[in-house]
């Protein structure tokens, strides 16, 4: 099998965690396994690592399991989702490790297959999960919930500024005949928001269907969950690596590695209290892909790394 897919900041990434996993007998966790694209390169860059690697999605750990095969007796995969971090190192008699890394949000797998109704430029129905196993689908948000529900979602998730337009058209339309497909989503979406706002800013629908995804997959709160487990589970010298593609994702990983590398030594006293001073220190700060691999993947151009070190137990 060819995995043409290219991961998004790769060569920082393995240049962050080589001070961490290029030890013996170091462990890291990929909590977004996706096709395994940067699990490779990690278990290539550092021949002594074991690696452990997290997906909901069943395709994506059969496609990556094959990806990984040559490793195999380094690698240990599991379906889950990745706030469920804790639970799976303990399964494995595993407390601490040397490396977390999180590639959050959609995956290129999923955006390119058609039929999980990702994408609000092919026609689909509306999916949106990223385990296909799981109840709750975009179909029966759009179809079933309330009127306040859906601004909500829309709101907090998608960030859409006329989700109560777009809500009460989703109503009317549905009373007509259940939505079913993402043409029709898309065209309830374009239709509520006003022209002058439709001429700019790409897809209208692009909200709205970034809202969806989130909320059918809980990814915010799977989120919420995971970073403070990511920073338990590090041993002193070890390194989380995360990488977000909106602001919602970006502002949860910052607000809880900011709160990891602040002393809460009290402001007033000349120096820190070893008992108080911070536990983490940062590496790397909201950086972004370079032009040249913004040019070569697209997708990318959205994506902000951020990385810690566990300094003291």
């Amino acid at each position: 099998m060819e995995f043409p897919h290219q991961p998004v900041l790769l060569q920082r990434s393995l240049d962050l965690f080589a001070p961490a996993l290029d030890i013996a007998g170091a462990v890291c966790v990929d909590m977004t396994l996706g096709m395994g694209g940067h699990s490779e390169a990690l278990l290539n860059r550092f021949p002594e690592l074991t690696l452990i690697g997290i997906d909901r999605d069943p395709k994506a750990l059969e496609i990556a399991g094959e990806r990984l095969a040559r490793f195999s007796d380094r690698t240990h995969l599991v379906s889950a989702t990745y706030d469920q971090l804790v639970e799976v190192l303990r399964e494995r008699n595993i407390t601490k490790v040397q490396g977390v890394l999180g590639d959050l949000g959609v995956s290129s797998l999923q955006l390119d297959e058609v039929a999980r109704g990702f994408a609000y430029s092919r026609e689909s129905g509306l999916d949106m999960r990223m385990n296909p196993r799981d109840d709750l689908t975009a179909e029966i948000i759009v179809n079933e919930y309330t009127a306040p529900e859906i601004v909500r979602i829309l709101r907090e998730y998608g960030e859409e500024r006329f989700a109560p337009r777009i809500a009460s058209a989703i109503l009317r339309e549905r009373a007509i005949g259940r939505l079913t497909s993402s043409s029709q989503l898309v065209d309830i979406v374009r239709d509520a928001i006003p022209a002058a706002t439709r001429r700019t800013g790409g897809n209208p629908a692009k909200r709205t269907f970034q809202a969806l995804r989130i909320a059918v997959n809980d990814e915010l709160g799977i989120l919420e969950r995971a970073v403070p487990q990511s920073l338990q589970v590090l041993e002193v010298g070890g390194r989380v690596v995360m990488m977000a593609y909106h602001s919602l994702e970006d502002r949860i990983v910052k607000r809880y590695f900011m709160a990891a590398v602040a002393s809460d030594t009290p402001i007033d006293l000349p120096v820190d209290m070893p008992s108080l001073a911070a536990k983490f220190r940062a590496v790397a700060k909201g950086e972004s892909p370079s032009e040249s691999e913004i040019l070569e993947n697209p997708r990318a151009a959205s994506a902000r790394l951020r990385a810690v070190e566990r300094v003291a137990a």
